[in-house]
């Protein structure tokens, strides 16, 4: 990843750290951002600056003031009927996918946090502080493996026979690929393969997504809950449409 990619999302971390009030200095957060998002120490000229910290801290800001406006004035009530049905279909479809996950466990020894279901909620939560406005990437996050309350041999095929029409061929395409992406992380992904994805236009965020799988894993992690998470998906779903409207 470019070091330039790297500033963007520090600064995108320190700014989010400030704006839920985790820490209130910007040197704090910048280092905490770095320990969060970064497996190798960095040295201090690759921190974003506060400039680009406070850039980053606004538009959390604009954003924040205009969903609030947004929910004060019904937006939904500008959806014809057609659409606001579809929309509640889709999501309820996905959150009769995802609470299954409860119940499947994966081996301690590579899952240490327990059932697939929290380990969907970290991967979402992780995926959210990277790209926090790509609803096609953080559907996928919290979508990658709901196949494994279907069919545990191939759960991605499951999972997207399961998703249907429901998510876009990107969200479709980074799950499928999300195993590939895994591999590629572990040295174990074939030379051909590894070079085709390459090529792909989102391959940076498909190696987001497998550095967040990841990452995962950890034991007490905080993570909203199931309505929690595609209630955020979803006002960034409306969010679009509004503004192609």
């Amino acid at each position: 990843m470019s070091n330039k990619r790297i500033r963007r999302r520090l600064a995108q971390e320190a700014a989010r750290l400030i704006f839920i009030r985790e820490e209130t200095q910007y040197g704090r957060a910048k280092r905490k951002a770095a320990r969060l998002l970064t497996a190798v120490p960095l040295e201090p000229i690759q921190l974003p600056c506060n400039r680009e910290i406070r850039g980053r801290l606004r538009m959390l800001e604009q954003a924040n003031a205009e969903t609030r406006e947004k929910m004060l004035l019904h937006p939904l009530t500008a959806c014809p009927p057609d659409c606001i049905r579809s929309a509640s279909d889709r999501f309820r479809r996905y959150e009769l996918l995802l609470m299954p996950l409860e119940h499947v466990v994966e081996p301690l020894e590579e899952h240490p946090e327990g059932d697939v279901l929290y380990h969907s909620l970290q991967v979402f939560e992780l995926s959210r502080r990277s790209l926090p406005y790509d609803e096609e990437f953080l559907l996928a996050a919290l979508l990658h493996d709901v196949g494994k309350a279907i069919d545990r041999r191939d759960h991605i095929a499951a999972g997207l026979a399961a998703l249907g029409e429901t998510i876009s061929p990107r969200t479709a395409w980074f799950i499928e690929h999300h195993v590939e992406a895994a591999a590629l992380r572990n040295g174990t992904l074939g030379v051909r393969v590894r070079r085709r994805l390459e090529t792909e236009a989102d391959f940076e965020e498909l190696m987001l997504l497998a550095d967040c799988d990841r990452r995962g894993r950890m034991v007490g992690m905080p993570v909203p809950d199931v309505p929690e998470a595609l209630l955020y998906i979803r006002q960034l779903a409306e969010a679009c449409e509004e503004g192609g409207r």
